[in-house]
């Protein structure tokens, strides 16, 4: 890469050009992990991206660069904005999961789970029977029982997660590797609902609480 202003050559990932200091933009087609020079991963030590996040961030915040020119204040913003969208994702284990299967072309944000043809029957009758158990909880004000199955949920969901981490390991070695990309997507799949479901029961807690 090349630094716009004084036309140094640079390593991706840099923030700011070594030479004059300009703020970099980011570069196009940049992902989450390139906002902190990491490569795709399963695996982050969140201590070292922590601190690599507060190094970067003082690099560049906006308002360092109050005067400086218009093109620079932009690129000072856009890299910004990068990098805490690349914190918020990667420091949490499950949605940093759900961006490295994004980054093997399946984005399940835009999927409905419904409309998931190809999801495996016993996990879809699974959902059915959740539904039916929790709806019934709740129209009976029955808390405990829905906090009951939400520990048992939320261990299948600790389950799902680590099926997936172990699929992604699999799919970042072996890119081709069509099994292992479906793999992880029915276990994020389901890493997905059970969030949902958990979200539900918390929910149901508060308004037990507030009545």
């Amino acid at each position: 890469m090349q630094c716009w202003n004084c036309h140094t050559d640079f390593a991706p990932g840099t923030l700011l050009c070594p030479r004059c200091g300009k703020v970099q933009p980011p570069a196009v087609g940049a992902t989450l992990f390139d906002a902190f020079g990491l490569a795709p991963r399963v695996d982050v030590d969140i201590p070292e991206l922590e601190q690599a996040y507060r190094e970067r961030s003082l690099q560049v915040h906006p308002d360092r660069y109050t005067t400086a020119q218009a093109r620079e204040r932009r690129f000072a913003l856009e890299q910004s904005t990068l990098l805490n969208d690349a914190y918020r994702t990667l420091k949490d284990r499950a949605a940093r999961a759900f961006y490295v299967l994004k980054l093997h072309g399946l984005d399940l944000s835009r999927e409905d789970l419904g409309t998931q043809k190809d999801m495996p029957l016993d996990f879809l009758e699974e959902v059915m029977q959740l539904r039916e158990a929790l709806d019934g909880h709740r129209e009976k004000g029955a808390l405990e029982a829905a906090l009951h199955m939400a520990g048992d949920v939320s261990v299948r969901r600790s389950t799902a997660l680590a099926e997936a981490e172990a699929a992604l390991r699999q799919l970042l070695a072996h890119p081709g590797q069509d099994a292992a990309r479906t793999e992880a997507s029915h276990a994020l799949a389901r890493v997905r609902y059970f969030t949902r479901f958990l979200e539900e029961v918390d929910a149901m807690e508060e308004e037990a609480l507030e009545g």
